[in-house]
Parts: C-alpha cells; sequence; structure tokens
C-alpha cells in the first residue's frame, strides 16, 4: 500500500502529473524543534534539474507544512505536508494511451486497476518519493538530536565506472575467480572503512554526480553524457553508511533489521538490487575469513575488529557501522523510437517524449537517506518501546547472570 513503518508511520500520496504530492508522518515525537528549511535542504537534493545530468523539468519542489507543527515545533500529531507540482505537461504522454511503455509501469498498472495514469507515471513516477524525502528528513533530525545517528549516502557506479577497489563496497572488489583458492583479499581495506567513517553530505554534493572520488565522478559524468546524447539512459549503485546506531535494533524473525532495509529500499522506483555488508561478495568467503571477531571498545562495550556483517548480526544492529549497496536499473523511459506492441497487441514504434533522467543515481542519493532514516526511526521507537517497558519491572534474580544484562546497561542503547 502507501503506508510505511509501525510507529514512525509514512503515507505518501499524488502522481507525476496531478496538483501536488505529500505526505502525512505520524509518530513523530512531539517536542523537536523543525522548520521548513530542515525539509527543504534535502528536497533540493532530489529535485529535478539540477544539472545537465539531470531531467529538465524544472520543479521548485517547495514543500508546505499543513498541520503537526506550531512555532516551528512538532505537536506529536500526525505532520501534513504538500508540494505542488507546478511544471506538468501531460500533452508529453499522449503515446501511452496507445502504447504501454517498454519496462514502464503502464501496462502492470493498468492490469491491476483497470484504469491508470493518463500520464507520466502516476504513482510508480519519481515523484512520489517526494513524501518520503520530507519523512526522512524529519527523521533525520530527531536521530541526530537523540542519538548523533548520521546518514551518508553516494553513488558508488554508473554503468561499468566504479570507484576504486580501495574504497568501494565489497561486492565492487574484483575477485581472482580460482574457485580452489580460498586466500581472500581484505575487501574492507583500511582506506574504505576510513571512507565510511568519515565521509560526509558535503563532500558527496562536490560533484553533480554526487560521488565523493573527483577522478571516479569525472568519468561517471562523461558515462552519463554519453547515454544523454545517444538518447539512452544507464543505471548505477548508490551506497549508504548509517553510523553511530546503537546494537539492539531489528525485530525477529521476519522484521529483521536487514529485512527492513531491503523492503524499504526495493520499495524506491527503478530499484533491481539490495546487499547489506559483505553483500554477494561474502558468498565467496570461507566463515574463517568471513566472521567478525569480537573485541573491547575503548569505552568498555564490545565491537568487531572487522565489519563484512555490515553492523547487522542475526538480524539486530551490534553497533558498528551500518552499509549497504543499492542497484538502479537505467531509467526505462528514454527518447529513442522502440519497436514495441500497442494494448491491442498491434507492433508498432513508440517515440516518446517528456522529460526524463539518463541516470537516476545522482537524484536517488537523498531518496536512499530518507528510506534509511525512516526505518531506523520505526525501529528504534519500537525497541525504546520495549525498553522502557522492561525498565519498570524489579530486576531479574533468578537467571544466570550471563543471561541478563544489567538494567543501566540494558536501555543504554535506546536512552
Amino acid at each position: 500500500m502507501s503506508t510505511f513503518g509501525r510507529l514512525f508511520r509514512v503515507t505518501t500520496y499524488g502522481e507525476s502529473h496531478c496538483a501536488s504530492v505529500g505526505a502525512i508522518i505520524d509518530g513523530c515525537p512531539p517536542g523537536l524543534q523543525l522548520s521548513t528549511e530542515d525539509i527543504q535542504v534535502q528536497l533540493n537534493r532530489r529535485r529535478p534539474g539540477q544539472s545537465d545530468l539531470t531531467t529538465p523539468r524544472n520543479e521548485k519542489d517547495l514543500v508546505q507544512v499543513q498541520s503537526g507543527t506550531e512555532y516551528g515545533v512538532t505537536l506529536g500529531t500526525p505532520i501534513g505536508v504538500l508540494v505542488k507540482n507546478e511544471d506538468q505537461r501531460p500533452h508529453d504522454y499522449s503515446e501511452t494511451d496507445l502504447y504501454p511503455r517498454p519496462s514502464h509501469a503502464d501496462y502492470t498498472y493498468l492490469e491491476k486497476y483497470g484504469v491508470k495514469a493518463s500520464s507520466g507515471g502516476g504513482r510508480s513516477s519519481a515523484r512520489e518519493t517526494i513524501g518520503r524525502v520530507v519523512a526522512g528528513a524529519i527523521a533525520e533530525k530527531y536521530l541526530k538530536l537523540a542519538f548523533g545517528i548520521e546518514i551518508v549516502a553516494f553513488v558508488s557506479s554508473v554503468g561499468k565506472v566504479h570507484l576504486p577497489a580501495s574504497l568501494a563496497p565489497p561486492s565492487l572488489v574484483p575477485s581472482d575467480n580460482q574457485e580452489d583458492n580460498d586466500h581472500v583479499e581484505d575487501a574492507l581495506s583500511p582506506e574504505f572503512r576510513q571512507f565510511l567513517a568519515t565521509v560526509t553530505r558535503e563532500q558527496v554534493d562536490v560533484h553533480p554526480t554526487r560521488c565523493p572520488h573527483l577522478e571516479t565522478a569525472e568519468r561517471m559524468t562523461q558515462r552519463i553524457i554519453r547515454a544523454k546524447d545517444a538518447q539512452d539512459s544507464i543505471g548505477g549503485t548508490v551506497t549508504c553508511v548509517i553510523r553511530n546506531v546503537p546494537a539492539g535494533l531489528g525485530e525477529p524473525v521476519f522484521d529483521k533489521f536487514g529485512a527492513e532495509l531491503a523492503h524499504a529500499m526495493l520499495s524506491i522506483p527503478a530499484t533491481k538490487a539490495f546487499e547489506i555488508g559483505s553483500g554477494f561478495r561474502g558468498t565467496e568467503v570461507p566463515g574463517s575469513k568471513h566472521n567478525d571477531p569480537f573485541t573491547l571498545r575503548p569505552d568498555g562495550s564490545l565491537g568487531t575488529s572487522t565489519n563484512w556483517s555490515g553492523g547487522v548480526q542475526g538480524g539486530i544492529t551490534n553497533g558498528e557501522d551500518i552499509y549497504f549497496r543499492v542497484g538502479f536499473k537505467s531509467p526505462a523511459t528514454i527518447s529513442q523510437p522502440q519497436n514495441t506492441a500497442r494494448y491491442d497487441g498491434i507492433p508498432g514504434c513508440l517515440a516518446a517524449r517528456g522529460r526524463h533522467d539518463p541516470c537516476v543515481v545522482p537524484r536517488a542519493v537523498p531518496i536512499v537517506e530518507a528510506m534509511a532514516a525512516i526505518v531506523v526511526m520505526d525501529l528504534l521507537l519500537v525497541q525504546n518501546a520495549r525498553s522502557k517497558a522492561a525498565g519498570l519491572l524489579p530486576p531479574v534474580t533468578t537467571l544466570p547472570p550471563t543471561m541478563v544484562m544489567p538494567r543501566s546497561n540494558a536501555n543504554e542503547g535506546t536512552r
């Protein structure tokens, strides 16, 4: 449906060419100082028309907060937001009256509902993600103030152009492809670990591609321009790191932290793949080399000396940095004539008009961050409710000490 989350619930509405798009955000704690500027900064990063690498559709995407706040403070009641669609061109989509666009949602939406939006992608359009970005910005502010949590995403590949191996997620590091050789280079290189620990949004936004490695970013630019000049498109991947997440988040067995992240990320338009931690690369590594040994941190807590797990073990966060990667396909709408079939099955040639991104990954960065924030926010509220309820009980004295964490420590991660 159009609602995500349990305690922090986000419901989005709107189509690509209707009057407005927006969201209702329910479950935001009261007392959070919130301004439109807190939200607008992320919408500006998502908006179309940012550079020659994106769609030329000119939308200001100015947010209007309709409810849930007074004098810049959240009330704890549902927050209603809307963003007007101003640069609408429904006539650009008249061809879709006859043709379902290849690899688009025209056909499947019509099959599902028996009716479809007459222009654009309707609910499958990336315009729908505006409501997600708004909700994510609200969640992020709370997470930063209450827990010091930081979320940074960046473009890690476009087409076959990848970050250097020392800075790449494990699955982007080439393997030797020798079936009988268990030797594994450390895909989590010191450079990659340091990069995850320190990369900032300011560094990400230096280049229009949102790749913080400038040499690679220039190569990505040329690949996107090549697709654009050919009236074609190209896909890519976005890597995201979540820092300072407390241990204990995630709900066994069906709502594991990684499963919730996967649900969130694969709900974003144009996504085709998700991996967390070592991802598919981890399938090539023996357990003796893949396991994350525990070690004592300077603050007295347990940590791991490696982080192939990506901050999640048994579906529950372990306090290490969480990192994951999302794959985005090449945009389905292209300007090349395509041989296909009409709704009545008669073969024909579709020459689509309209404005589209030759590559979506630069604009997908804030959307990935938003959905990550929504997941963390929701699972934190769930864990806080559990910890608060447990904290009201007398201390447990009937179990061996190794089975029970002291009450003060048990609640420390979600205070």
